[in-house]
């Protein structure tokens, strides 16, 4: 599995459960169509955690960076009905950045022969 990782702050105003609702419709179009595997939304509890990484983490799973791929095609071709969708999640976060990770060990990975 590849976990897409973006860190948001909401932008002043904005309810946090219009960004569940604005979240849910997003991702989860994309998750109908079977171009994520699932998605978790995570927020910061007592106020800790690392300021710098926003007070919500969102969590998309993907098979692999094929579906991933997919997934960033669906959203930059910038067309209805995933763009309004995609917009109404992106009009109330400030703050935004992500990172990619996967799991590890890789099921894939030899043991025993590395050279470092």
């Amino acid at each position: 599995m590849d976990v897409y990782q973006i860190s948001v702050d909401l932008k002043p105003g904005v309810r946090d459960h219009q960004f569940v609702t604005a979240l849910d419709s997003y991702l989860g179009g994309l998750k109908a169509e079977g171009r994520i595997e699932s998605w978790r939304l995570l927020r910061r509890k007592l106020g800790l955690g690392i300021a710098a990484l926003g007070e919500f983490q969102v969590l998309i799973e993907t098979r692999d960076l094929a579906q991933l791929d997919a997934a960033f095609v669906a959203a930059s071709r910038r067309d209805e009905p995933v763009e309004n969708a995609h917009y109404g999640v992106n009009s109330l976060v400030a703050n935004f950045q992500a990172g990619l990770y996967r799991d590890f060990p890789d099921s894939h990975r030899r043991h025993g022969e590395e050279r470092f």
